[in-house]
């Protein structure tokens, strides 16, 4: 059974999130989402505005039919390390040195990395910014 698995923080959830799983999913047997814990975001972004609480965006994804599992994780180079996976999913938006740094140990440990596209026309950012004043 091939495992897949994707980070992120999935506050405002929206359609491009749902497309992220179900083109993580086709990937494999079995979808392991990865939540960002909020008091993580909030340590590292104090200004950051977070709609849900975390326990409430894990309820959210696992309802989901083509998730398998959700696990919480706070820096997804650490976490990464600590999970049984196959397949590490990430959107091409996902490129900081966390990401970076998980992709390069995915890399050293045979483990497969794929970037998968994003859903044109939406995005996290455009939600907080245009749609909510």
């Amino acid at each position: 059974m091939k495992k897949v698995i994707t980070f992120g923080v999935y506050d405002f959830f929206h359609i491009g999130h749902l497309n992220l799983f179900l083109r993580a999913k086709s990937l494999g047997d079995y979808l392991i989402v990865a939540v960002q814990t909020n008091e993580f975001i909030k340590k590292y972004k104090p200004d950051a505005k977070i709609l849900y609480t975390t326990e409430e965006r894990v309820r959210l994804v696992e309802n989901l039919r083509c998730v398998d599992e959700v696990v919480l994780y706070e820096d997804v180079a650490v976490a990464i390390r600590g999970l049984e996976f196959d397949i590490f999913a990430r959107g091409p938006d996902q490129n900081h040195s966390g990401f970076l740094a998980a992709e390069a140990w995915c890399a050293a440990h045979g483990k497969e990395v794929v970037v998968l596209p994003r859903t044109e026309g939406i995005s996290s950012s455009e939600i907080k910014n245009n749609r909510l004043k």
